[in-house]
């Protein structure tokens, strides 16, 4: 082996190496039109079923179709915002976010009202709150200064949800106009070799995450009757909202369940604030605890199984396995994603190298 053949070996990995540097920082770069075509293909796999159902049965041309479902979902998403807007307003009403003196009296109470359910002497609270200094050191990291900060910030954000809600929706439309356009522009970088496998698997993929995506639908939606239900029965204002809230966050797998009951909780007890502790707090945030309970035991039994076994033909062990490892690699987002990635990678696989023994194992059921 030459020198040159050394020093060209050399000069190749370098442009290779640099090459992928370069190419990760571009995606760095993008990464909020990356989130916009993530979030507009889960869109479009959702919407696709409701395309279909409209050219199919109901004869709609395409274009007309597509108008249709994107018109549909979102006036779903505006309805869902407007639900919102009373709970905010009745949770600063509750909290007495303008009325300072209010809620320091009704926590006043509340603080009161636990000591004295749990027997702790009030006496010896405050002198280890006294010790600590805790009204000092509020008071002084208190600055009134953050308001304007916080309405700029909230400007910014509401600017950007803005861009960014109007991308998705222009790349949706498109996605489910042209359902081909995806795939041509993967077809691209495919070798002639791989394409009829390649277009294979983006059929099976779609197939099979438009049915995860629905049934994760309905997944939430039978939590969202359930938490109303209790929530009603319970007598919490903005029930609706509470529990649509609080059953959303199901779509982060085993970390969103607790932080929903935890909301939930955190949500009735402060509609409540300047009730009797425990005849009227208490029992009602147990009541709610046990709501979410039977929720959880029908999601637990009744739906995941179902979704997974239908949808994207995995065990639910293999399915808890792969949500733990992204989880601990990617963290939240890598929970949400774990299901769908891997289904796209067990379709992939089986195309691709369906005489490979683990493959065979892992894809038996697709």
């Amino acid at each position: 082996m030459t020198s040159k053949t050394i020093s060209n070996g050399i000069l190749r990995a370098v442009g290779i190496f640099t090459a992928i540097l370069l190419v990760l920082y571009f995606l760095y770069k993008i990464q909020s039109v990356l989130a916009y075509l993530a979030i507009a293909a889960v869109i479009a796999l959702i919407g696709r079923p409701i395309v279909l159902f409209l050219r199919r049965k109901l004869k709609f041309p395409n274009t007309i179709a597509v108008i249709t479902s994107m018109l549909v979902m979102v006036g779903i998403l505006a309805g869902i915002i407007a639900l919102f807007v009373p709970l905010i307003s009745e949770q600063g009403k509750n909290l007495s976010l303008l009325n300072i003196e209010d809620l320091q009296n009704n926590l006043n109470i509340l603080y009161k009202e636990i000591t004295t359910y749990l027997g702790l002497s009030t006496v010896a609270v405050n002198e280890v709150l006294q010790e600590a200094h805790i009204e000092k050191n509020i008071l002084s990291g208190l600055n009134i200064g953050f308001i304007p900060n916080f309405l700029n910030s909230f400007l910014n954000i509401l600017s950007s949800a803005s861009i960014g809600l109007f991308s998705v929706l222009f790349i949706s439309f498109f996605f489910l106009k042209d359902s081909k356009l995806f795939q041509n522009g993967l077809l691209m970088f495919v070798p002639n070799s791989k394409e009829k496998g390649t277009v294979n698997s983006i059929d099976k993929i779609n197939n099979l995450l438009s049915r995860y995506f629905l049934g994760l639908l309905l997944q939430i939606f039978i939590l969202f009757v359930i938490y109303t239900i209790v929530l009603l029965i319970v007598g919490i204002e903005n029930a609706i909202v509470i529990a649509f809230l609080c059953a959303l966050f199901n779509v982060i797998p085993y970390v969103g369940p607790i932080i929903g009951g935890v909301l939930m909780v955190i949500l009735t007890m402060t509609s409540n604030l300047g009730a009797d502790f425990s005849t009227v707090i208490l029992p009602k945030a147990g009541y709610v605890l046990i709501g979410l309970a039977i929720g959880q035991l029908v999601d637990n039994f009744f739906s995941q199984p179902f979704i997974f076994s239908n949808s994207v033909k995995s065990h639910p062990l293999e399915i808890f396995l792969v949500i733990i490892i992204a989880g601990l690699l990617f963290g939240v987002v890598g929970m949400i994603v774990a299901v769908p990635g891997y289904t796209a990678i067990k379709v992939i696989l089986k195309e691709f190298l369906s005489e490979n023994k683990l493959v065979k194992s892992l894809t038996q059921n697709l």
